[in-house]
Parts: structure tokens; sequence; C-alpha cells
């Protein structure tokens, strides 16, 4: 396993060592030990997510202000083109993103700490995206930055408007949310 560097020093691609042949392939998604040494950090994932979305379905920009989750992400069907966005007022790279392409054929995964929003856009007709969050959901907590804020400047890689909830069509401007300090 190894990780890779992103624009955000705090976020990470995380490549598992996959092993392959004519029968299929295997290949360790997490480790607790090899995570702590690509992360720097020993925590502790307390819930697996799984969702099923289909093509031009986009989700977030999602956080909890209180009770905050990192997230490790993974696509195990399809793909998507995964957002994180750094919501710490007092980092240097506030209101900055990096966008990737998480895959079923790539099987990377993308680690954010507490202090983003993340959502997803859904590039394939399906896509299975799993997650693993180091506190539980809290719907009470849970607040959304607007996918299309012209100060995030996210190009999505949409050809036409996405497919949304009524909550992610209510999100809020980078400059009207609340955000962590």
């Amino acid at each position: 396993m190894k990780a890779i560097q992103t624009s955000i020093p705090d976020l990470l691609i995380i490549e598992p060592r996959v092993f392959g042949d004519e029968r299929g392939f295997f290949f360790e998604s997490f480790s607790r030990r090899q995570f702590a040494e690509l992360t720097g950090r020993d925590v502790d994932f307390v819930q697996d997510n799984h969702s099923r979305s289909v093509k031009n379905v986009l989700r977030g920009l999602h956080y909890q202000i209180q009770h905050p989750q990192a997230k490790l992400v993974r696509v195990v069907q399809g793909s998507v083109l995964d957002v994180a966005v750094d919501i710490r007022k007092n980092s240097p790279t506030f209101g900055q993103h990096v966008a990737l392409e998480l895959s079923a054929d790539n099987k990377r995964m993308f680690w954010m700490p507490e202090g983003f929003a993340h959502g997803f856009v859904v590039l394939s007709d399906t896509a299975d995206f799993l997650y693993k969050t180091t506190d539980y959901w809290y719907p009470q907590h849970e607040r959304c930055l607007r996918w299309d804020d012209p100060a995030l400047a996210i190009d999505w890689q949409l050809a036409s408007t996405p497919a949304l909830s009524t909550k992610d069509a209510q999100g809020k401007s980078l400059k009207d949310a609340e955000l962590f300090d």
C-alpha cells in the first residue's frame, strides 16, 4: 500500500498493492497498521457505509460540524469523480479542493480527515461507493455546501445538470456555511 500526496497535504490517495492473474485479483483494502504508517494517524473507524447511485447523480458536499467525520472512501463498482473541499477557516488551503476519479478499475482510496466537505458525481452507468467513517452519522449535525458554488470552482465534468437530493439542492454557499475553526 502506498500514499500519494495531493495539492492539499492532509488529503491522501491510497493505492493498494494488487495481486492479479487470469483468475482475478486480491488486495488488502484496509490494514490499521499500514494506514497509521501512511497517514500518521491511528484512527478508529466506527461505521461503514455503502451507496449505489446511477449516472449523473451528485451527492454532497456533506460534512458534520459537530461529530466531524474523517473518511476513507472507495468505489467497488463503476466510477465517480470524488471531491473534498477544505472548510477549515484557519487552514492555508481553506476553500480549495481536490477532485479525482475513483473506480473499481483503479482501486484507489481517498483519505480525508475531519474538516473537509465531501461529495461525488457518478461517471459510469452505476457506481457502488464505500465509506469508512471515524464517527457516526448524526443527521441533525450534517451540513451541505452548494455543489455549484462559484467560490469553489469545482469542475464536476458534467454534460448536464446533475440529479440531486432535496437536501443537496439546498446546500449553502461557502460564505454562508457553518465551517470549522
